[in-house]
C-alpha cells in the first residue's frame, strides 16, 4: 500500500565530530520517503525554492517515490545548518532560514488523496490539520511534532491528537507536551487525546511504544560509529509507517515488528551524513538488521533447575 507524506524538502549543513557535509538533501519528507521508499511505495508533498538541485531527488523518483506533490516556487529553499559536539543526542542549531517553506500551504494532488497511509511530518500543526482536510478516510494517520509547536502552537496541537492515530515524539517532547514528568503517564495523556498509539523515541536508548493494552519497547542498535544522527527520527516513521503500509496489517504483534523495523532503519540513517547510507541500503540489510534486532532481546525465560 501507497504512504503519503507531506512535510519538509531542505538542504542541510552538518558538522560532527566524524566530518562535516554541505548543501545536503535534509527534510522530514526526504529523510522519511528515503526510509520508507525501501518497503513501499511513497507520495511525497513539500515545496522547494528556484535554487534547490532537483537532480539529488532522482535517486528517491528512482526508488519508486511520486514527486507529483513537490511543489517548486521562486525564492531560497529552506536550509538548516547545525553543529553536534560529543553528545550526538543534542543539535546546536546555527542558522535557520526557512525561506519558501514559510509559507508552504500543502496541496495534496488529487491521485494523493486516497493513500491509505499518511504521515504528517514535522510541520505547523494548523498545516496537518489541513492535509488532514484534503485525504480520503486513511487507514492510519501518524503525525510528528517539535518542542517549537508544542510551545507556541500547543492548542492546535491538542486539537490535532483527536483526528490522527498515531503521534511519533522524543522522551523530551512527550514531557514538555503532557506536562508529566514520568512517561507511562505521559503516554496515557496523549491516548486521552484521541491517538491509539504513542511512540516516545529516546535516541540511542531505544523506543516505546504504548497502546491503551500494552508497552513494546526496542532497543537502540549497537553502532561502533554514528556520522550524523539528523535523521534518525524521521527514518525511525518511515520504516516503521512503511513496514505497516507493506503489511497492511495494524494487529498488535504486527505494530510490534514494525518499531523494529522503524529502529533498523534508523540505525543506518546515522551511519553516514544526509540520506546517504539509506539511499544505497538493500532489502537484504534491512531484514538481516531486523534479525539482529531479535537477537538483542531473546532470552530464555526457562530457569536452570
Amino acid at each position: 500500500m501507497t504512504v503519503l507524506v507531506v512535510g519538509s524538502v531542505a538542504l542541510d549543513s552538518v558538522e560532527t565530530p566524524f566530518g562535516a557535509a554541505e548543501n545536503v538533501l535534509g527534510g522530514s519528507a526526504v529523510l522519511f520517503a528515503s526510509a520508507a521508499s525501501l518497503l513501499t511505495p511513497v507520495q511525497l508533498v513539500g515545496v522547494i525554492g528556484s535554487d534547490y538541485p532537483v537532480d539529488k531527488l532522482q535517486p528517491l523518483a528512482t526508488r519508486g517515490v511520486d514527486l507529483a506533490g513537490l511543489e517548486k516556487v521562486d525564492g531560497e529553499s529552506f536550509r538548516w545548518r547545525a553543529r553536534y559536539r560529543h553528545d550526538l543526542n543534542v543539535a546546536e542549531t546555527l542558522e535557520t532560514r526557512l525561506g519558501v517553506f514559510s509559507h508552504f500551504r500543502p496541496k495534496i494532488p488529487d491521485q494523493f488523496k486516497k493513500a491509505p497511509f499518511v504521515f504528517l511530518g514535522n510541520i505547523d500543526p494548523r498545516l496537518q490539520m489541513d492535509v488532514l482536510r484534503q485525504v480520503d478516510s486513511p487507514k492510519l494517520v501518524a503525525c510528528d511534532t517539535m518542542n517549537f509547536w508544542i510551545e507556541s502552537r500547543r492548542a492546535d496541537l491538542v486539537a490535532l491528537l483527536a483526528k490522527v492515530h498515531m503521534i511519533t515524539l522524543n522522551d523530551a517532547e512527550a514531557r514538555q507536551l503532557t506536562e508529566k514528568a514520568n512517561l507511562v503517564h505521559a503516554a496515557r495523556w496523549i491516548m486521552n487525546q484521541g491517538p491509539r498509539y504513542v511512540i516516545i523515541k529516546k535516541g540511542e536508548h531505544g523506543a516505546f511504544m504504548f497502546t491503551r493494552e500494552s508497552v513494546f519497547f526496542a532497543p537502540a542498535y549497537p553502532l561502533e560509529q554514528i556520522f550524523d544522527p539528523t535523521g534518525a527520527g524521521d527514518s525511525f516513521a518511515g520504516g516503521f509507517v512503511g513496514y505497516l503500509a507493506k503489511t497492511g496489517d495494524l494487529s498488535d504483534a504486527n505494530m510490534r515488528r514494525a518499531v523494529v523495523y522503524g529502529s533498523a532503519l534508523g540505525s543506518f540513517a546515522v551511519e553516514k551524513f544526509s540520506n546517504e547510507r539509506l539511499m544505497e541500503l538493500t532489502r537484504a540489510e534491512v531484514d538481516k538488521r531486523v534479525g539482529e534486532f531479535r537477537k538483542l532481546v531473546a532470552f530464555d525465560t526457562e530457569m536452570p533447575s
